[in-house]
């Protein structure tokens, strides 16, 4: 999957279901698990960075090391952690991304408890473009048997108390998506140049 990495004009984003989610067979490949509402019902972070360029810097991130990605959606739950782990399990490496249709996200491992990750970024509202493809790499690296310095991220004791009433709200809405006992599929991604009135 080849990204552009060039900083274009603003893109629209949607996703195409390919079929049932299986397990990978390439040993480089992470897997991105995206929620039920990424890049449909939510098309952007909680602070306003478009699914389409925070998926598209997921992507470019595990390019430049030259590891494979897919990506599929989770439908059975909103759980950050389930979905981190599901993308593990189903990946050829062993290794998952997890992101939420409000920016958390989650580097997770196969073989680790569900509870535990390789790497937790909760406070969303303090990603910015550049964590997101750091996330990749970082990804991309574990894939391949490396041990690289998570990446580094911001902290704000205020983030919780300010973001947390719109956190949980955003978190209902997603959840209100889930479809029990539907399995993961696997998803392409779209992107188009954004339209302007």
């Amino acid at each position: 999957m080849t990204v552009s990495t060039t900083q274009d004009a603003p893109r629209s984003l949607s996703f195409t279901e390919i079929g049932p989610a299986e397990r990978g067979k390439k040993t480089d490949e992470v897997v991105i698990a995206i929620s039920p509402g990424f890049g449909g019902l939510f098309t952007q972070t909680i602070v306003g960075l478009p699914h389409a360029e925070v998926i598209r810097q997921i992507l470019a991130g595990i390019e430049e090391q030259e590891a494979s990605a897919r990506i599929i959606r989770v439908q059975n739950s909103s759980d950050l952690a389930y979905m981190a782990h599901t993308a593990a399990k189903l990946s050829g490496s062993g290794i998952g991304i997890g992101i939420l249709g409000r920016g958390t996200s989650m580097i997770h491992q196969r073989d680790l408890p569900r509870l535990s990750s390789l790497e937790l970024f909760p406070q969303c509202p303090l990603l910015t473009l550049e964590t997101y493809r750091s996330i990749g790499s970082n990804a991309a690296q574990y894939a391949k048997g490396e041990s690289p310095q998570p990446v580094p991220t911001l902290n704000d004791q205020m983030a919780r108390p300010r973001w947390q009433a719109k956190a949980a709200l955003l978190h209902l809405k997603e959840t209100e998506l889930v479809r029990k006992g539907v399995k993961p599929v696997e998803v392409a991604p779209e992107f188009a140049a954004a339209t302007v009135d």
